[in-house]
């Protein structure tokens, strides 16, 4: 029986999201045939009272032994995503607009889709999973469904409209109604076949930096500050296009006290989680109030919302951004609504100390190499902060107390994620708490 299978099949994904919980039914709530062999399923699994919806390709009568072993759910069935002769149908579809049953399939005005290309599944994914078709085009399939239209799909389809050149050009989605709203199941961008990913490029320099004998950042080979600066301008670029595209607004006294409050709240959690986060906690309960104090309204508008180096890629050309998704844990209405562009801000500073400090978890002269590591966070936050001026963006000086706080609300999850997930890592985050900046 299918959802037996399904059952047993699932929590083994990386993309499930209710590991370590028992499944209390699988059900399947749409099927639907694409074409001969493939057909497309949304699952509903309930888990402890709480129902989480997936989508799946489901392959039917095709060499589960050999080709597609990897991708075996027993019984002549497999994970078709891996299936790039199947796949094409996603891509015809985009094309020529296509309804099959519910699911819509669409491309934006203009767009021609090549269809010849077969499909790759990209491999380091954890939430979705993305179909790479040639060096052209990357289908992200969203794995776990929230009803509503994907953030990512609006943002950059909005900017794209505006001419943006920070993003990867969006083509085409697949949607269906869910809960009585039309749905994201996936999208189709340009695919950055030549771009290097942030992190790995700045991990690159730290990596150099380490093995140098000169002990400055600034005169290390692999000096990383000038892409920060560049990464800065960008930044800015993106907040202004984001400002143009979509509505904005002020939070005002006793919306900032109420973003005050939720702080602290969540700060009491970490810490009643993470009992090494106590001896820190003063530390963020002062630059909360320094904000309370301080600051009586906040301009807020769309924001990534989940900024760091492993979401910017460098072209031959310029920084792009990607996956506007939000955090992908957070309910849809929360990664939509409008915030401060300082945290995204934030979220790259976070990410400048993530690169310079991981590499010595577990280093035998990690002692040694840490005022390095300090020296090359400081230059390439100072350098992205110089370079977010001089692209447009706001840094005025009460922005500093909130961007402060910011930063310590990011350190904040950080403490508890890498408590939950990567223990070694928790004294990057709790670092944070130290710097007196």
């Amino acid at each position: 029986m299918l959802t037996e299978l399904l059952t047993g099949w699932i929590t083994h994904q990386r993309w499930f999201a209710g590991k370590g919980r028992p499944i209390d039914e699988l059900v399947v709530d749409s099927d639907v045939e694409l074409t001969h062999g493939l057909r497309h399923l949304i699952i509903s699994v309930r888990q402890a009272g709480t129902r989480d919806r997936y989508q799946l390709l489901l392959g039917t009568g095709g060499d589960t032994s050999g080709r597609y072993s990897h991708a075996r759910i027993g019984d002549g069935c497999y994970d078709a995503a891996y299936d790039p002769d199947l796949t094409a149908t996603l891509l015809t579809g985009m094309a020529e607009g296509r309804d099959l049953g519910p699911l819509r399939f669409r491309h934006l005005e203009g767009v021609e889709i090549d269809t010849s290309l077969r499909s790759l599944v990209l491999g380091a994914e954890q939430s979705n999973t993305s179909l790479v078709y040639g060096e052209t085009y990357i289908c992200k399939m969203f794995r776990r469904l929230i009803p509503g239209l994907n953030p990512e799909l609006e943002i950059v389809t909005a900017l794209a409209r505006n001419g943006s050149h920070h993003i990867a050009q969006p083509y085409s989605w697949i949607e269906a109604e869910l809960d009585g709203e039309p749905t994201t199941l996936a999208m189709t961008q340009e695919f950055l076949a030549t771009a290097n990913d942030g992190w790995a490029l700045a991990l690159a320099s730290v990596r150099d930096l380490y093995a140098s004998l000169d002990p400055s950042a600034s005169d290390a080979g692999g000096d990383f500050s000038s892409e920060a600066y560049r990464l800065g301008v960008a930044t800015a670029e993106v907040h202004h296009e984001l400002a143009a595209a979509f509505p904005t607004d002020v939070m005002e006294t006793q919306e900032v006290k109420q973003m005050i409050e939720d702080h602290r709240r969540r700060l009491a959690g970490a810490v009643h989680e993470v009992p090494e986060l106590a001896e820190h906690a003063r530390v963020a309960q002062e630059a909360y109030q320094r904000v309370a104090d301080v600051i009586s309204e906040i301009p807020v508008q769309r924001v990534h919302g989940d900024y760091h180096l492993g979401q910017v890629m460098r072209t031959t050309g310029d920084w792009v951004v990607l996956d506007f998704e939000g955090e992908p844990g957070q309910p849809l209405a929360e990664r939509r609504a409008l915030s401060s562009p300082l945290r995204d801000v934030a979220g790259m500073l976070r990410s400048f100390d993530y690169a310079a400090r991981h590499l010595l978890a577990g280093h035998p002269d990690a002692e040694q190499l840490r005022p390095r590591a300090i020296e090359w966070a400081e230059l390439n936050r100072s350098s992205f902060l110089a370079g977010y001026s001089a692209g447009g963006g706001r840094l005025h000086a009460e922005d500093a107390v909130l961007l402060r706080a910011l930063e310590l609300v990011k350190a904040v999850y950080e403490v508890t994620y890498e408590a939950r997930n990567r223990p070694t890592w928790l004294p990057i985050p709790l670092a944070a708490f130290q710097m007196g900046r």
